[in-house]
């Protein structure tokens, strides 16, 4: 499934499914077949433009499948292998990657929407290139991918599940383990219960925290929080959320934002107790400002943490992820609600703006 950026300089892009040409893997490259792919408002946001396309892309960051080529130098993975598409692949070489901060790099390409070297292995049709989003573009059948976005993981591990582990299951849990690096006994709240959402609902139960607040609009994902482990939820069309923790709790220790919503943010400090977190996790659009009470962080030593892809190193991580689902600890099979073929994939897209369902995957 493709995007393509409308003629004559008129805004937004094109979505369409078509054929696609990939190339053999080159040196330090790896081609894997499609197993299933999850449907991200990171893709969302490149087909509605908060994140402008300028070229044509090939959609998609979160997948799972089987290695069926390798480059001259890889030595990591080999055919066969099962593997989860890690969209943030490493350079593996700046001070960053060095200091055990992958998710920092200074070096990758991800975001340039390229292989490492600058290429891509798409072409359309007529052989124009086309993209791969997010350096991956899983929304086909193939893809080539560098050595460092290919992580080995045990056969048992459902692709579907794979899919989610390669952004949106990394990214929540990741933002509760890695970036707040919540104690037990910790208070939290959750806004937004979205997959990624939800993903941090989970994250803070294997953490030990309590209470756990998840907040949204939606009475069937407010139903999935308790399930997955919040112990109260919000309709924050019928309560005001700062003032009710405040009331409650005296304020919770951290605030996860899991929605991108520049407006959200700036409620986030009235959640917290005094020395608490506001944690963003969801990518708001590009440009978006907030405003926030910089008097109330400094006297009552509130802080905002950055999130990017819940500063995980995938090669670690994903795996870790993966063992804690084989062994009962992460439900990560709740997230999803719909598995539907490739060619549905402007539906699934449709749906997620939406609001409805949680988790939708696409298979090839």
């Amino acid at each position: 499934m493709t995007v393509r950026p409308r003629a004559g300089g008129d805004a937004g892009v094109d979505v369409a499914v078509e054929d696609v040409r990939i190339a053999a893997p080159g040196p330090g490259q790896v081609r894997v077949a499609i197993r299933a792919t999850g449907v991200c408002h990171s893709d969302l946001h490149v087909v509605n433009g908060d994140w402008p396309a300028d070229q044509p892309l090939v959609l998609g960051h979160e997948g799972a499948g089987v290695v069926e080529e390798v480059g001259p130098g890889v030595t990591g993975v080999a055919p066969g292998d099962h593997v989860v598409l890690s969209w943030f692949a490493p350079c593996m070489a700046c001070a960053n990657c060095s200091a055990g901060r992958g998710w920092l790099c200074t070096g990758t390409t991800a975001l340039a929407n390229t292989l490492p070297d600058g290429s891509t292995p798409f072409a359309g049709a007529d052989g124009s290139p086309l993209w791969p989003y997010l350096g991956l573009g899983t929304f086909g059948s193939h893809v080539v991918v560098p050595e460092t976005a290919a992580i080995r993981v045990d056969d048992e591990l459902p692709f579907t599940v794979g899919a989610l582990l390669g952004c949106s299951v990394t990214t929540g849990v990741g933002a509760v383990l890695n970036t707040a690096r919540v104690p037990a006994g910790a208070s939290a709240v959750v806004v937004g219960c979205g997959g990624v959402g939800l993903s941090i609902v989970m994250g803070l139960r294997l953490a030990g925290a309590h209470p756990i607040v998840a907040v949204d609009l939606s009475a069937d994902k407010r139903a999935m929080a308790l399930e997955l482990g919040a112990d109260v939820v919000l309709d924050p069309r019928e309560t005001d959320t700062g003032a009710w923790l405040q009331e409650q709790f005296g304020g919770v220790d951290f605030a996860f934002e899991a929605i991108g919503n520049a407006q959200v943010i700036e409620t986030l400090p009235g959640m917290l107790a005094a020395g608490g977190a506001a944690v963003l996790v969801g990518m708001p659009r590009m440009g978006a400002r907030s405003s926030i009470d910089p008097y109330e962080l400094a006297d009552q030593g509130k802080s905002i943490l950055g999130c990017n892809y819940g500063s995980s190193v995938a090669r670690v991580d994903v795996p870790r992820l993966a063992r804690l689902y084989l062994a009962g600890r992460l439900p990560l099979d709740r997230l999803i609600d719909t598995v539907r073929p490739l060619a549905e994939g402007p539906q699934a897209l449709d749906e997620l703006a939406s609001g409805a369902g949680l988790r939708s995957i696409l298979t090839p």
